[in-house]
């Protein structure tokens, strides 16, 4: 079980690393995109933990 996760974490790296160096443009798109969804549910969260208290 600990090869095949270091295996896939391999991979994953190796993927990763190709689409940097291959598209720069797309890869900063697609780390842009994820920030956003993390701080719109950030956000989310928040706003229920403050209607919450309320």
């Amino acid at each position: 079980m600990a090869q095949a996760k270091k295996i896939v974490m391999y991979a994953l790296t190796v993927f990763i690393l190709y689409t940097i160096i291959t598209s720069p443009k797309r890869a900063a798109d697609l780390v842009q995109v994820g920030f956003e969804g993390i701080s719109s549910a950030a956000q989310g969260v928040g706003q229920f933990m403050t209607e919450l208290v309320n």
